[in-house]
């Protein structure tokens, strides 16, 4: 099962204030940790929303919407992670090395098999063909 956990953002955060070496080398560690138990697939963070941009769909034409943006709807950074099961992400992410104030929010990322018989093996196929094909690049 695959994992996204999202960092949630925070004044600080929004307004540029970068982490401290202790801070960066903490992450590293618990990064590393991550990596050598296998379940770490990708991990990064995020500029800060005013430089980021929403597109909102309404009608004929998407709308673009720049930042900044209200820190308490932000991501501020990710893991992708790979684990037998949700209590395994929760033991991990509770060791992450967060101060005070600090969330993260933990969700599942859907399957193939989750969708079940409206993925047909034609629409299967073709997900398969672009997975691969990402992977390449």
């Amino acid at each position: 099962m695959r994992f996204m956990v999202m960092v949630r953002a925070n004044k600080n955060i929004e307004a540029g204030v970068m982490p401290t070496t202790e801070e960066l080398a903490a992450m590293g560690k618990f990064n590393e940790e991550l990596v050598k138990a296998g379940i770490m697939l990708a991990g990064e963070g995020l500029h800060p929303s005013m430089r980021g941009a929403r597109i909102q769909f309404s009608g004929a034409t998407p709308a673009v919407i720049n930042g900044p943006f209200p820190a308490n709807e932000l991501v501020c950074g990710f893991w992708m992670l790979q684990a037998k099961s949700r209590d395994e992400v929760l033991d991990w992410m509770k060791r992450a090395p967060f101060g005070d104030g600090a969330a993260i929010e933990i969700r599942q990322v859907f399957e193939a098999e989750d969708f079940g018989a409206e993925l047909t093996p034609e629409l299967r196929e073709a997900e398969e063909r672009l997975r691969a094909e990402a992977a390449r690049r």
